[in-house]
Formats: C-alpha cells, structure tokens, sequence
C-alpha cells in the first residue's frame, strides 16, 4: 500500500531550511532513480538533523511519495520498482566483484581497494561495470595499475568488466574536489581491503561532513580484510630499487600513451605520479547538471540555498 503525503494548497509552498534539505537530497538521488529509506535519507541528508526531525518535517511536504518503505520526490514513484529490480540484478555481480577486490588486494603496491559508483550502491542500470578505488604504495601508482588492469582484461574473457577507475598513492589522500558528488561517492564506496590505508584517508577527507554531516564515513569496514601479506611484500622488495623506479618510469609512460587516445580528457581526468583519475564520460558534469534542473523543477527556492 502507498501513502502520498499531499496538501490542497494552491500556493507555491515556502521551504524551511529542513525542508529543502530533504527535497535535495531526494533530487540528487533521483538523478539515478534510486529512491531511499529513512536510513538513507537520514545519512545522505545535505544538513544536520535526526530521524525523528526528518519523519516529523516531511509529512508536511507535499513534493514527497512515501511507498514500500521508500521516499521519493512526488510523480516518480515508479522508481521503488526500479531500485528493486536492480537491486536484485546487481547482487550476484556484487559478490564477484567483492572476490575480484580481494584478489587485487593481493597484487604488488596496492594498500587499499574499494567498491565505487552504482554497483556499490546495487544500483545497476543497463552496464554492468565494477568500478573500483584503488590507494597504493608511494612511487608504485602506475606498477600497480599495470597488475589490476591487466586482470580486468582477464576478467572481460569471463564476462565482466572491471574499471580502475581511481587510483592514488598515500602521498595523495586528500581529495581536493570538495563539492557534493565528490562527498557522496567517498561515502557511498564499499571498502573491501586495507584498513590502515582506508582509516587515513577518511581522516584526510573529513571535509564530506561539510556536504553530509550525518553520514559517517569512518565506518563500513566489515568488509575489510588486512591485506600486505609476507608473499606479497617478498614480491614487492625487488622492484624497491633504483631497477623499480625506473619499472614505475616506464609503466608509467606506457600506460599514458594508452590513455592520450581517449578524445575525452578533460575535467575529471588527472594524471600524476601520485594519481591515476580516468572519468572520460564527465560523470560528475552529467550529474550536477541533472541535479540542478530537477532543483529547479521542485522549487526555485531549493535551488537558491545552494
């Protein structure tokens, strides 16, 4: 049974600071027609506010389905059934893409691995990608990137399809794009090894409270497994020498000429010794610029508070 909180006003309505808050946050969410829970709501919510303000504070909002436990902006109730159905399309290439994480956990150089983008999400739409965030070794970035997407070429002969999307060294945890895409993926990712590694960089980027103050991104470590292990740092100790650093020089010169055939380097592509940052399709773009017209669809009042 669905339940509509509406109002008979004719009026545009006047958003309180809660109220928009919400209506944001559920427009955000929209942009990938993923409707969310009162736990997802509390924790993504743009502002600082309890469950019981945000329960108290929507019933008011006549922008606002309530359905199967879901909220979502009033006229798309019909993505309660998309999330569902993906929900349950994305969990059996979740628990592989979870193993395929463990396995590059292993590879030389690299310190921390996690889940990313929608498939961290169970939210799969038509492509079937593992999108992964990769932390690494200092001066061993580009060494390490050669292992993980070469095992992503092996994996494609399985059928899926891994993307290193995001890789960078622990000379480079701090992500200086502050700015609400950036917060939520930080939050949303599902960490699946390297817990030391994962610990500092969620300290270096304690600015997310800043987009999402309820959102704690020092937990989620259920998941992690403690990774370097005597194998792999024996594998590691003959590339620690100036012969590595001249390995990490190559690799690293190879890889980029790969790379400049890509037509879309732009924005959201940076690479350094320290990070390998491939966003070719402009995600971000793409999604700040659907956020904003559904911002101005629900109230221009929503859009004026930033």
């Amino acid at each position: 049974m669905s339940l509509t909180f509406s109002s008979p006003r004719l009026a545009p309505q006047t958003f309180s600071t809660l109220d928009e808050a919400i209506l944001k946050t559920l427009a955000y969410s929209d942009v990938f027609d993923y409707p969310l829970t009162l736990d997802e709501l509390h924790k993504y919510l743009v502002m600082s506010a309890t469950k019981e303000e945000i329960e108290n504070c929507i019933e008011d909002i006549n922008q606002i389905n309530f359905c199967e436990g879901y909220y979502c902006l009033s006229g798309r109730a019909e993505i309660i059934k998309t999330r569902q159905v993906r929900e349950q399309k994305s969990k059996p290439i979740f628990r592989r893409a979870l193993l395929y994480g463990k396995i590059i956990a292993k590879f030389p150089f690299v310190r921390m691995v996690a889940l990313t983008g929608s498939l961290a999400m169970l939210n799969l739409s038509s492509e079937v990608d593992m999108d992964f965030m990769l932390i690494t070794k200092p001066k061993r970035l580009w060494f390490a990137r050669a292992f993980a997407v070469t095992f992503g070429r092996f994996i494609r002969l399985l059928g899926d399809r891994i993307c290193i999307n995001l890789l960078i060294s622990e000379n480079h945890l701090h992500w200086s794009q502050h700015d609400l895409y950036s917060a939520r993926e930080i939050c949303q990712m599902i960490p699946i090894s390297g817990f030391d590694s994962l610990h500092r960089f969620r300290i270096a980027n304690l600015w997310t409270k800043d987009f999402l103050p309820n959102a704690n991104n020092m937990d989620s470590t259920s998941l992690l497994v403690e990774q370097t292990s005597v194998l792999q740092k024996l594998f590691e100790l003959p590339f620690l020498s100036k012969l590595g650093d001249k390995l990490e020089q190559w690799a690293m010169n190879f890889q980029m000429k790969i790379i400049s055939r890509h037509e879309n380097v732009g924005d959201e592509t940076n690479f350094t010794t320290d990070i390998c940052q491939g966003n070719f399709h402009q995600h971000k773009k793409w999604t700040m610029e659907m956020y904003e017209k559904k911002l101005k669809k629900i109230a221009p009042s929503a859009v004026l508070g930033g």
